[in-house]
This record gives structure tokens, C-alpha cells and sequence, in this order.
């Protein structure tokens, strides 16, 4: 089973899973005109396929271990396969509420304010169970961050033209945030103790939670939609391949991020406050995507611009110091 043995690797394996969280959602922007409902199915199928894919690759051991992917799995006790399985579902209930918060206001607006709220408090409740790095260095990068998602939103204000849709898109964001931040501690939780799970385990159970939830939930999203019409299996089945095979890229490229957080959390050196902090640096990513790729803030007055500049920076100096934190004591 691959662990990283060095904090260098492991920060590089936190800094592939905040490109992975930050780029995953371009795949949802190329599906123009596939309702969200719809791209979700396939995304969580890919989730579910790249789980699985590590876990028998990366998460073998040869000749077999109690570390073992499968092995593993048969050893773990009810309490930890449960809390695995109910991180699955609370990501997956706040990330639904992300997908539909993009389709409203749009990468640049979505990402910061949902993701950026779920560092603050993930990485809070993460310390709490685990209290590993320089706790300064950690919740001072938080409070920079917090300015930046400020920051950010008060800029989306500036070019909003309508702004009952505007409104909507921040508040259906704050909610994902929320949910954002409370899955994680489930899974900090299920990789400790006796009869724990190992990381490419716990992404497998916690790929179940997500599909076990999405059947009912995204049904109601799709009876109920939070924009347009309703949509119906049928609208699912008439999706072209390029559609479905964007989607399952998409849950795919989500669940490798995940994976390479879960190892790295799981290596002593770093810890789950850490990781997932650094991990949530995918904010910034989704932002530049939104602002230099798919050009949400054109047209832009020079204030919004300059708010936009203050985000960035603070993100930048935020992550730095929360990437600093397992080293400086």
C-alpha cells in the first residue's frame, strides 16, 4: 500500500488534491445545456469507479497484508465502515448543493464562498480530533482565507445584475460550505483507532455514502429543481456519450483528489487538519479557472478587479501558512 514517507511527498499529494477539487467542476462547464441533476448521476459513478481502481492498485499489498485493500475492508468493525459511510453521505448532500450553487453563480463565486467556509470549519473540527502542526501558523492561514472568501463575494456583488439569482447562488453556497465542512471529521475519525480503516479503504466505503445518498436526493433535485424546469430519467437517458463521459470525468478527477488527501492525512507527518486545509486551497484554483478561463467577472468595474487582486493575495499568504504549520513548531 503507497503511504508517503516524507512530508515533501505528502504536501505534493495535498497539492494535487487542491488542483483536483479546483478543476473537477470545469467538467459540470463543458456539459453546456446538461442540467446538474443529470451531470450528477455519471459524477458519482466515477467516484465510485476510481475508488475502486485505487484501492485494488495502490492499495494492494504484495504478498497480501492486514493493510491490504481487501483485507483491510474484512477487518474493520461496524464503527468505522459507519462513519466512512456517513461522510459519504454529508459530502454528498453539501456537494450537491455546490453542484447547484455553480450552476447559479458560477465557479468564481461558488468555490470560494462554499469551499473557502468549509476550511474554516473543517479544519477546526479536523484539529479538534487530531491537534497536529503550529496551531498559529494553521488558524491564522484560516482567518486569511476567510478575508479572501469576503473578499470575494463583495466583488461578485459589484457585477451581479440581478440580484435575487445573486442571492440565492451565495446562500446556497454558504449552505454547502457548511455540509463541506462536516463531512470530513467522519473520516478523520474512521482512519484512527483500532479496527480502523486505512485510506484507500475509507474512500471506497465513503464512495458507497455518496451513491447510497445520491439515489434519493438527487431525485428530489430533479423533482424539485432549484432553477428551470423539472427534469425526469428520461432527460438522463437522452444525454449524448460526450455528456456522460464528461460527468464520470469529472466524479473521477474529484475522486483521485480525494484519495491523494485520505493518504496524505493518514501519514503521520501531516494529519487531517493539515491536509484538508491545504486540500481546500482548491478555492483559489476554481477561481482562477472562473475569472481567467470562463471570464465570469468581464466586464468587471476596476473596484471588483482590485477586490478580486486582495482574494488572491490572501489566499496565497493563507495557504502558506497553513502549509508551514506541520514544519514550524
Amino acid at each position: 500500500m503507497f503511504i508517503p514517507a516524507t512530508y515533501s511527498v505528502a504536501l505534493l499529494m495535498t497539492i494535487l488534491t487542491m488542483v483536483c477539487w479546483g478543476s473537477w467542476a470545469n467538467t459540470q462547464k463543458l456539459c453546456k445545456g446538461w442540467r446538474f441533476e443529470l451531470f450528477y448521476w455519471d459524477y458519482v459513478w466515477g467516484i465510485l469507479v476510481i475508488s475502486i481502481l485505487m484501492g485494488f492498485t495502490l492499495g494492494r499489498t504484495i504478498p497480501a497484508s492486514p493493510d491490504s485493500f481487501l483485507q483491510n475492508l474484512g477487518a474493520a468493525d461496524g464503527v468505522h465502515l459507519l462513519l466512512a459511510l456517513l461522510g459519504g453521505v454529508v459530502f454528498n448532500i453539501a456537494n450537491i448543493l455546490l453542484v447547484a450553487a455553480i450552476a447559479i453563480a458560477g465557479l468564481a463565486v461558488a468555490f470560494p464562498i462554499g469551499i473557502g467556509l468549509a476550511l474554516v470549519i473543517g479544519s477546526a473540527l479536523n484539529y479538534l480530533i487530531t491537534p497536529e502542526g503550529n496551531p498559529l501558523l494553521l488558524f491564522g492561514g484560516i482567518v486569511l482565507v476567510g478575508i479572501a472568501i469576503l473578499l470575494d463575494a463583495l466583488a461578485y456583488r459589484r457585477i451581479a445584475k440581478d440580484l435575487a439569482v445573486s442571492t440565492k447562488g451565495i446562500v446556497v453556497s454558504l449552505l454547502a460550505g457548511v455540509g463541506m465542512g462536516l463531512f470530513y471529521p467522519f473520516v478523520a475519525k474512521a482512519i484512527k483507532g483500532e479496527h480502523h480503516l486505512g485510506p484507500y479503504t475509507v474512500a471506497f466505503v465513503f464512495a458507497i455514502g455518496v451513491l447510497v445518498c445520491t439515489i434519493p436526493l438527487n431525485y428530489i433535485f430533479m423533482r424539485r429543481p432549484v432553477s428551470g424546469a423539472r427534469v425526469s430519467l428520461g432527460d438522463y437517458f437522452k444525454g449524448t456519450g460526450r455528456l456522460h463521459l464528461w460527468g464520470i470525468a469529472g466524479g473521477v478527477i474529484w475522486g483521485i483528489g480525494t484519495i491523494s488527501n485520505f493518504v496524505a492525512s493518514y501519514a503521520q507527518m501531516v494529519g487531517p487538519a493539515i491536509s484538508y486545509a491545504l486540500g481546500q486551497g482548491a478555492t483559489m484554483i476554481s477561481a482562477i479557472w472562473g475569472v481567467f478561463v470562463w471570464k465570469e467577472f468581464d466586464g468587471a468595474d476596476s473596484g471588483a478587479k482590485r477586490l478580486l487582486a486582495l482574494m488572491f493575495a490572501f489566499f496565497v499568504l493563507g495557504l502558506a501558512c497553513i502549509a508551514l504549520a506541520p514544519v514550524v513548531k
